[in-house]
C-alpha cells in the first residue's frame, strides 16, 4: 500500500517493447529508468505520442503521469537488437502505478474458474487431470495451505513423508519439490512455476492445538477450515492436515528446531501447479494473526484454474534486490538446438541450461573436452555494458585488477569486493574502446553495485545490462582452434583466430563479411585451449549449427563442473562468498599492485598481511567421494571445509578444493575429511597444490 486509501502496483516495461495500462481518474503512474540511457515514449490523453524520458537520461531518471479521467495509456521503451560488438542495449524500465483500489493481477490465460478464498477461511474445488492451478497471494505475506486428493479414491491425498523421501529432502527450507505424491507413490501435482521461492513442505497446517498451546483457545485455524470445506466430499476430518504450506517461511536452526518468520511473498506472487490426476483440492487463507506467519494481517488468496491445453513455461523467479520485480527462468537462444539433444536441463542463474546430453553422457562429454572440442551453452553469465567518460574510473574503483592497464581488445579477470574485503563477484572485463567496457560476471547485483558506486562518486557513466542481448557458448578443447578458424571471417583490423592470444578478443563474422556478427574471446572455464563466442540470441541456432557441424561435441554443466575443479577454477557459493576475500578464494593474483586504489583495498592489505584461511588442493587416499561442505580435520579439531570435489576421470583419483586454516595448509600435510557427524567416519587426504590438472597451464596457453 502506497498511502491510506491507495494501492501500489509494480510492473516492468521490457526494453524494446510496449506496455498498455488502464488508469482510472486520479490514478498515477511513474516510470523510472534505473540503468539510464533508455528512452521512454508515452501515448496518453490529452497529448499525442511524446518522449518523456530521453535516450541520454541519467540513471534514476523518472517521469510521472496522472490520469484526469478514465483512460488507456501506452508506454514504449524503444530499442533495436544489439550487435555483440555494439553497446546500445535496450534496457527495462520500472513502472509503479498508484491505484485507487486493489487490482487483481492479470491472468496467465483465460481462466476456466476463479475461486476467491477470503481471509481466514478455506474452500474446496475440483480440478481435471492436466489442468493448471494458480495460487495467488493478492496482497503479499499471506500463507495458503493446499490439499489435493485423488478424485477417484479420496482416501489418497498428499503425503508429506512419501514426498520428502522421493524428493530426497527432509527438512523445511526454500523452494518446492518438483512433484508431490500420495502414499501409493503416485504423483498428484507437479510444480510449473514459483515466483516466491520460499515455502514449507514439512509442517502441518495450523490447527486448534497450535493456538490452544499458545494461549489462544478457540482461534480460527486452517485445519478446522479445511474440515468444513471438505465435509461435502465425505472426507474424514482430522486434527491436523499435512499440507503444502505455500508462502510459509520456515527453516531449521542450528539446534535442529523448526523456526518460522514472516512470509517472503509479495503482492501478486503465485505458484502454478498442474494436476496429474482428477483431483479434489482445497486452499486456505491462513488465519494466523498472532504470530509472524502472515505479517499479523490475514488477507485473501485467489485460485485460478486454466485449461490443460494452455502452455506455460517452467520457471522459478529471481529478484536482483528484495523490492525488485521477479524475473522468470528463461531459455537461451540455443535452446531449440540443445533441447533436441537432451531433456536434462537445470536452472542456472535464471536460465534453463543443459546438464548433460543423452547420447554422450557426462563422462563422454568430459573426454570430448579433454581430447577433442566441446561446446557449452553459458548464456546465464551476466553481461553489463559500461560506457561513458568515467567508465574506466568506475571499474578502477570497483575491481581489484588495475583496468587502467587494459588495452583495447584485451580481457582481464578480476574480483569485485565490498569495503570489508569480502567478494561480491568475479568475472572478466573486455575493453572495446577508450571509454567502453563489457563486464561478464555471475550475478545481476554486480550491476546494481556498480550503479550505486557511480552515484556515490558522481561519475558520468552508464552501467546497462545486456544479458538478454548477448547469448554465448564456450568452445573448449585441444581442437577448438582447428574447428573455429575456418568458420570465422575477421577484418584486417582484427586479430584472426590463429593470431588471437590468451585473454584477448576479436570482432568477427560467421562465415563471411556479411555473416552473423560475433565477438570471440580466447577465454574459458575448463583449463583447455578454448574460446567464448558471443552473439545475439536470434543468431544462436545458426552459430550452434555451424559449430556442431564442424565437429564440436555438445557438453553440459555437469561435465563442466568436473573440468573446472580439476583446473582449480573457482565458483560463487563454493570457493567464495561475501565473507571470503580473493586470497582465501585462491585468486590473490587478481588483486592489483599496491598503487591501485579500489573498494576493499585497505581491508585486503590487512587480510593479506594476516591471513587466516587458504584455498588448497586435496587428493583423497581412497576412491570414496567427498562433497562441498564436508569438514576438514586435523585430529579432532576442524580446520577447514571442502568447497568443491570430484572423482577425476583423467587422474583417476578423488580430488577436492578446500579452504583451511593457514597453520595447517602446508603442501604434503595429511588431513582427514569428516563424514557423518565429522567424527564417526574419516577419509584420509593429502594437501596438494592446485590446479590438480596441468598446473603450468600449458594446454590453455597452447
Amino acid at each position: 500500500m502506497d498511502a491510506p486509501g491507495a494501492w501500489l502496483e509494480r510492473l516492468t516495461l521490457r526494453g524494446g517493447a510496449s506496455l498498455d495500462v488502464a488508469l482510472a481518474a486520479g490514478e498515477r503512474l511513474t516510470v523510472t529508468d534505473e540503468e539510464g540511457g533508455q528512452a521512454c515514449d508515452l501515448l496518453a490523453p490529452p497529448q499525442a505520442l511524446r518522449r518523456v524520458i530521453g535516450d541520454d537520461a541519467a540513471p534514476g531518471a523518472f517521469f510521472t503521469y496522472q490520469a484526469q479521467a478514465d483512460c488507456a495509456v501506452t508506454l514504449s521503451a524503444p530499442g533495436e537488437p544489439m550487435a555483440p560488438h555494439a553497446q546500445n542495449t535496450p534496457t527495462d524500465l520500472r513502472v509503479a502505478i498508484t491505484r485507487s483500489k486493489p487490482v487483481r493481477p492479470a491472468a496467465l490465460a483465460t481462466p476456466k474458474q476463479e475461486i476467491l478464498v477470503k481471509a481466514a477461511t478455506a474452500q474446496s474445488y475440483h480440478v481435471a487431470a492436466g489442468d493448471y492451478i494458480q495460487i495467488l497471494d493478492l496482497e503479499g505475506q499471506q500463507c495458503s495451505d493446499f490439499l489435493a486428493f485423488d478424485a477417484q479414491n479420496l482416501s489418497y491425498g498428499l503425503d508429506a513423508t512419501t514426498t520428502r523421501t522421493l524428493g530426497n529432502r527432509i527438512y523445511p527450507g526454500p523452494g518446492l519439490y518438483a512433484k508431490f505424491f500420495d502414499a501409493r507413490m503416485e504423483p498428484l501435482v507437479e510444480i510449473i512455476r514459483d515466483t516466491c521461492g520460499r515455502h514449507d513442505t514439512f509442517a502441518l497446517a495450523c490447527s486448534a492445538k497450535s493456538y490452544d498451546d499458545a494461549g489462544y483457545p478457540g482461534h480460527a485455524n486452517c485445519t478446522d477450515n479445511f474440515n468444513l470445506a471438505l465435509a461435502p466430499h465425505g472426507i474424514t476430518p482430522r486434527a491436523g492436515w499435512p499440507a503444502i504450506n505455500f508462502f510459509f517461511n520456515t527453516s531449521v536452526d542450528a539446534s535442529g528446531a523448526i523456526v518460522a518468520d514472516e512470509s517472503w511473498s509479495r503482492p501478486g506472487d503465485y505458484v502454478l501447479l498442474r494436476a496429474l490426476k482428477d483431483l479434489v483440492c482445497a486452499n486456505s487463507s491462513c488465519a494466523d494473526d498472532v504470530f509472524t506467519t502472515n505479517g499479523y494481517h490475514p488477507t485473501d488468496i485467489l485460485v485460478r484454474i486454466y485449461d490443460g491445453s494452455e502452455e506455460f513455461s517452467r520457471a522459478m523467479a529471481h529478484r536482483i534486490t528484495p523490492d525488485a520485480e521477479p524475473s522468470l527462468t528463461r531459455r537461451s537462444g540455443f535452446h531449440t538446438a540443445t533441447s533436441a539433444l537432451t531433456d536434462d536441463f537445470v536452472e542456472n542463474s535464471g536460465f534453463w541450461l543443459p546438464n548433460s546430453y543423452k547420447h554422450t553422457g557426462t563422462i563422454g562429454e568430459y573426454f570430448a573436452c579433454r581430447e577433442h572440442a566441446a561446446l557449452i551453452d553459458l548464456s546465464s553469465l551476466r553481461k553489463f555494458e559500461i560506457t561513458g567518460p568515467d567508465a574506466e574510473n568506475l571499474l578502477a574503483l570497483a575491481l581489484t585488477r588495475n583496468v587502467r592497464k587494459l588495452s583495447i581488445g584485451q580481457v582481464v579477470y578480476s574480483a569485485m569486493c565490498y569495503p570489508h574485503g569480502g567478494m561480491i563477484d568475479d568475472g572478466t572485463v573486455l575493453r572495446l574502446a577508450e571509454n567502453n567496457f563489457r563486464l561478464i560476471c555471475g550475478v545481476d547485483y554486480s550491476g546494481v553495485w556498480l550503479r550505486e558506486l557511480a552515484a556515490q562518486h558522481h561519475l558520468r557513466v552508464f552501467v546497462r545490462g545486456s544479458t538478454d542481448q548477448l547469448n554465448n557458448v564456450a568452445l573448449q578443447g585441444p581442437r577448438a582452434r582447428e574447428i573455429l578458424a575456418p568458420l570465422l571471417y575477421t577484418a584486417p583490423t582484427q586479430p584472426s583466430i590463429h593470431d588471437l592470444k590468451w585473454f584477448r578478443f576479436s570482432i568477427a563474422r560467421l562465415g563471411h563479411a556479411q555473416g552473423v556478427p560475433l565477438v570471440v574471446s580466447r577465454t574459458g572455464y575448463t583449463g583447455e585451449l578454448g574460446y567464448e563466442i558471443w552473439c545475439h540470441p536470434s543468431n544462436a541456432p545458426e552459430l550452434w549449427g555451424a559449430l556442431t557441424t564442424a565437429g564440436a561435441v555438445p557438453m553440459g554443466l555437469a561435465a563442466l563442473d568436473m573440468l573446472r575443479i580439476e583446473a582449480g577454477l573457482i565458483l560463487a557459493g563454493r570457493e567464495f562468498t561475501d565473507e571470503t576475500d580473493p586470497y582465501e578464494a585462491g585468486i590473490g593474483f587478481a588483486v592489483a599492485d599496491r598503487e591501485a586504489d579500489f573498494i576493499g583495498r585497505d581491508a585486503l592489505r590487512r587480510r593479506s598481511a594476516n591471513p587466516h584461511r587458504r584455498l588448497v588442493g586435496l587428493i583423497m587416499e581412497g576412491a570414496e567421494m567427498v562433497h562441498h561442505g564436508d569438514c576438514v580435520h586435523q585430529g579432532r579439531a576442524q580446520i577447514g571445509v571442502v568447497t568443491s570435489a570430484v572423482r577425476s576421470p583423467v587422474l583417476q583419483k578423488s580430488i577436492a578444493l578446500a579452504r583451511v586454516d593457514v597453520h595447517h595448509a602446508a603442501i604434503g600435510n595429511r588431513v582427514e575429511i569428516g563424514k557423518l557427524d565429522g567424527q564417526m567416519k574419516r577419509l584420509a587426504a593429502t594437501i596438494t597444490p592446485f590446479p590438480h590438472y596441468d598446473p603450468e597451464k600449458t594446454r590453455v596457453r597452447a
